[in-house]
């Protein structure tokens, strides 16, 4: 499963792996929070939609991008609360959670490390062969997925830092 977190929007995307090179679309989506909620309310609520998926789902592993220095202070903050929430329930489940740069993501999904959005969505749907492109959040979430599936041996946390 990948997770891309924010207090807004979470986006997820469950893949399998299938071979070493071949992977399987299985889920993607986003979760939403109301805007006009308190950031701990929306917290809440991401926190409450990624536990139903995760009991549902049965993910093997996690996968996140790592936090990385936002436009201002206030947004690397709650992408650090989102990346909490996903932490903690992934933690409770007992899930193994790799992080990753978000330049090794997209070098790994598109082939180099400065892909826009666009690119991303689109390589996702083609490496995936889905009909039509995810949501922006649920692309990035499934090109963290594909990204960590290609890092090889995902029983014990090579490739990113892993944590548990």
């Amino acid at each position: 499963m990948g997770i891309d977190p924010g207090t807004l929007r979470l986006g997820y995307g469950v893949i399998e792996r299938v071979g070493p090179a071949v992977v399987r679309y299985v889920e993607c989506g986003v979760i939403t929070a109301p805007a006009n909620h308190s950031r701990a309310a929306r917290l809440v609520e991401i926190g409450r939609g990624l536990r139903e998926l995760v009991v549902e789902l049965h993910p093997d592993t996690v996968a996140m991008e790592e936090a990385f220095f936002g436009k201002s202070v206030q947004s690397t903050l709650a992408l650090g609360e989102a990346r909490g929430v996903a932490l903690l329930i992934a933690g409770e489940a007992g899930l193994l959670v790799t992080g990753y740069p978000p330049a090794t993501v997209k070098k790994a999904v598109v082939g180099h490390g400065r892909a826009s959005k666009d690119q991303i969505a689109y390589l996702v749907r083609a490496t995936l062969k889905l009909r039509r492109l995810p949501a922006s959040d649920a692309a990035d979430a499934l090109a963290i997925a594909i990204c960590h599936a290609r890092q090889g041996d995902l029983t014990n946390g090579q490739g990113g830092g892993a944590t548990r």
